[in-house]
């Protein structure tokens, strides 16, 4: 600790040395006038535009992607395992985030193709962009959602009912499609606990007919259940599952 505040103290010193401040540093400002024509006006605009996506972005990939879906599967694999802290939740986070990037590359590879290519160069405005870039991702949100559930939210927001899905608002896809998908890991989760809860019972009978019952039976089934997952090759079909059960 004192060697650091040591450097510390001498790149302070060297920072605001007359020498080193007019050397032309660079300078870092923003600043708000009136605009003078239209061109100010357009990139204001563009910049605001920009600021509201990368507000919504958090929200975009958990709720408008696969993320929902197998972020929930691997958290009830660790739970029917049984270790609480292994994996790490950062490592299940991270890995539900590459392959949510693995499910939806073709998706985002069509909104880049058709919303943000010709939005950078020009050839539609930023309100054509956002439907181009929403087509993709409504017919994802379309193919991996109930019909029940869309049914549900029509009654429920009280709007005409639509003739075809191009008429069906996003207020009414966006939550059936994150409900559909919390059912379908939930469906999935209950499939992973089965072999692991009869692990369980076993180990629990057997340690009750030999009156060991102040062993816990976790911590002797607990070996048992990390053997069977890698004999299984258990990641591996996990994976597997979660991937092809996207349409």
């Amino acid at each position: 600790m004192k060697s650091l505040r040591i450097l510390l103290i001498l790149i302070l010193a060297f920072t605001f040395t007359p020498d080193v401040s007019a050397q032309g540093l660079p300078r870092i400002s923003i600043d708000v006038a009136q605009s003078n024509n239209a061109e100010d006006a357009a990139v204001t605009l563009e910049i605001i535009f920009l600021l509201t996506v990368l507000t919504l972005a958090p929200s975009i990939l958990i709720m408008l992607t696969s993320f929902t879906r197998i972020v929930v599967v691997l958290s009830f694999l660790r739970m029917a395992i049984g270790t609480q802290q292994i994996p790490p939740t950062q490592l299940i986070v991270g890995l539900a985030l590459f392959l949510t990037m693995f499910v939806m590359g073709p998706t985002w590879e069509r909104v880049y193709d058709n919303a943000i290519t010709p939005y950078l160069e020009e050839q539609i405005d930023h309100e054509v962009a956002l439907v181009e870039a929403m087509k993709p991702i409504r017919e994802f949100m379309l193919k991996n959602t109930r019909e029940k559930d869309i049914a549900l939210f029509v009654k429920l927001s009280r709007e005409a009912r639509p003739r075809n899905v191009d008429e069906l608002s996003n207020r009414v896809l966006i939550p059936s499609f994150v409900i559909s998908e919390l059912k379908t890991a939930f469906q999935i989760s209950f499939v992973l606990f089965i072999p692991f809860i009869i692990i369980d019972m076993v180990v629990s009978s057997t340690l009750l007919s030999m009156g060991m019952m102040m062993l816990p039976p976790v911590t002797v089934s607990l070996p048992f259940k990390i053997l069977l997952f890698v004999l299984v090759d258990g990641w591996h079909l996990i994976v597997q599952s979660i991937v092809m059960s996207f349409k």
